[in-house]
């Protein structure tokens, strides 16, 4: 019988410390985030300037997902912080804050590398409301389920999120893949994707970019373009040859495809972090709320992650 793999980690007292700095308030509510926390100028438009800038409806909202808190109790929670800090600083009532979310302009932070990235794309969904496990497998699934879509392109090497999109649950994987692509401003050397995305506008897109695209065709898929046209090969067509000659599971290791799992660790990263349910009503608000938490999510691995090692037998 095969036993599984172990692995150790080499830099536990480093990973063990960012662990750590996760739940630290400090990190979330520092310096830099106060002296922001107000607009200094007006807007110049019509009507009342936000009194709160961006930073502390994003600041707010975060402190919800990663501490678990409604709305009120986040409001209670950094009035109580803001008073031990001996910090005179007004706190948006949690109606200012859904007031204002939709409108959040969110920037995925980004750590800049000098090598073009291999990216690994992958959707998940996420509930709104819905009954919970336990009364699933009691009495079935109801009619009163509702769900949204959160589609990913991580960075294979540091588990980054490189660009997020929320659809909902009805949009395809293929369909999203150009706006994920779009938010990426590093180089591309190559795209995974399941067989969602096997289309050849998907292709078509990835090569756009410079990249190479590793998604496995359909078992029955055919080549279009034969081997003798005077047109240039489609990398769909070169992917379903390769496959020919040395068989599937082999071109999955020869090219790599089996990263795209990471991208599957990013998303049970955040469920298990921030639950994996969403509390706002509409669907503006929701996608804000999944880009924060998106964002949370890479200033956690920025942090420090685990360095781990296979132990051989």
């Amino acid at each position: 019988m095969k036993t599984k793999a172990q692995y150790k980690v080499r830099n536990w007292n480093a990973y063990d410390a960012a662990l750590k700095q996760r739940g630290s308030i400090s990190f979330w509510v520092n310096e830099e985030t106060i002296e922001q926390w107000h607009n200094q100028q007006k807007t110049g438009t019509k009507g009342a300037s936000n009194y709160y800038s961006d930073t502390a409806i994003a600041t707010m909202r975060t402190i919800q997902s990663v501490f678990h808190l409604p709305g009120r109790q986040a409001e209670g929670f950094l009035e109580s912080l803001f008073m031990l800090m001996g910090i005179e600083l007004a706190v948006p009532a949690h109606s200012t804050l859904s007031r204002r979310l939709s409108k959040l302009s969110v920037k995925l932070p980004v750590v800049p590398k000098d090598q073009a990235v291999h990216v690994v794309v992958d959707s998940t969904g996420v509930k709104v409301y819905g009954e919970g496990e336990w009364k699933v497998r009691t009495h079935g699934v109801g009619k009163r389920r509702m769900w949204r879509k959160l589609h990913l392109g991580c960075d294979q090497d540091s588990g980054e999120i490189l660009g997020a999109v929320v659809t909902t649950n009805d949009m395809a994987d293929c369909e999203v893949l150009p706006d994920i692509l779009e938010q990426i401003e590093q180089p591309i050397e190559q795209v995974s994707g399941d067989g969602g995305y096997d289309t050849f506008d998907c292709y078509d897109i990835i090569a756009s970019r410079g990249a190479i695209a590793t998604i496995p065709p359909r078992s029955n898929a055919q080549i279009q373009q034969p081997s003798n046209s005077e047109l240039p090969p489609h990398p769909r067509d070169e992917n379903l040859r390769r496959i020919h000659q040395i068989g599937r599971q082999q071109w999955k290791q020869e090219s790599r495809y089996h990263r795209r799992s990471l991208s599957e660790t990013a998303m049970f990263q955040l469920k298990c972090i921030f639950g994996g349910k969403l509390r706002r009503r509409f669907f503006d608000n929701q996608a804000v709320e999944l880009f924060l938490q998106c964002a949370a999510l890479n200033r956690m691995i920025q942090l420090g992650k685990p360095d781990s090692y296979k132990v051989e037998d």
